[in-house]
């Protein structure tokens, strides 16, 4: 349980909860739907905290409130109570059904896959088994991106960012393009979805008049090399040069 987040075990909780932090500031609510996750034999299990009723009546209230619910949902079945419900985005979605996808489709809710979390713990893994255990899951997790991407479902882009430095999260993209996905695609997910999951649709994530003027620039192309994400060397904040 993180520090700040709070419990809640039932409807009237988890409304209770969402105006308290309503009303102590929060933009949004971001639900725990599932953990611990497990992968056994190839296969992957993770139970779920909420059934689709309170997920529903989470994203009832957020819409009472003029805001939005995103979940951290890893797999099934919870990622189908999170599409059922209506959530703004379902974040982590490892392991998504065919009927959840087409869900997924249906209602525009994109999956944040963060795979740069998945890789820094592979990577930095305590010990041997630790290791064994999170690079096994981070390539079921790719497995499952490659049928997710076949079957055309929406993607925004995010990387868990917390673990591993702030400022280097622009990684994330160069996995989903390793993984699967057209680097114009990528960055459509990231600019475009990304504002839609944030409610800033409209404002940013596209040069258009009226919208901020928030602009970087980078050496290369980044639809032949997505990399190059990762090199900003211009940085414009609201119509302000703040890096040349």
């Amino acid at each position: 349980m993180l520090s700040n987040a709070d419990y809640a075990n039932s409807i009237d909780q988890i409304v209770e909860v969402m105006r308290e932090q309503h009303k102590e500031g929060s933009d949004f609510a971001k639900i725990y739907e599932t953990g611990k996750d497990s992968l056994v034999d190839g296969e992957f299990h993770t139970p779920y905290q909420y059934t689709e009723a309170q997920l529903a009546a989470a994203v009832e209230e957020a819409r009472r409130l003029g805001t939005t619910v995103g979940v951290h949902a890893m797999g099934e079945p919870g990622t189908l109570y999170a599409a059922q419900a209506g959530v703004v985005a379902i974040d982590h979605a490892t392991q998504l059904s065919d009927e959840t996808m087409r869900l997924m489709k249906e209602k525009h809710i994109p999956a944040v896959p963060t795979f740069a979390i998945f890789a820094y713990f592979a990577e930095h893994a305590g010990s041997a088994a630790a290791a064994a255990r999170e690079t096994a899951l981070l390539n079921y997790k790719i497995a499952e991106f490659k049928k997710q991407v076949a079957a055309g479902i929406p993607f925004a882009v995010g990387s868990d960012v917390g673990p591993f430095p702030h400022g280097t999260q622009a990684v994330e993209m160069e996995l989903m393009v390793r993984y699967g996905m057209k680097p114009l695609a990528v960055l459509q997910a990231d600019l475009i979805n990304g504002a839609k999951v944030l409610g800033w649709e409209g404002q940013i994530g596209e040069l258009k008049p009226g919208y901020f003027a928030d602009v970087i620039a980078v050496p290369g192309n980044p639809l032949e090399d997505i990399t190059a994400v990762e090199r900003v060397s211009f940085v414009m904040k609201g119509g302000k040069v703040v890096r040349q």
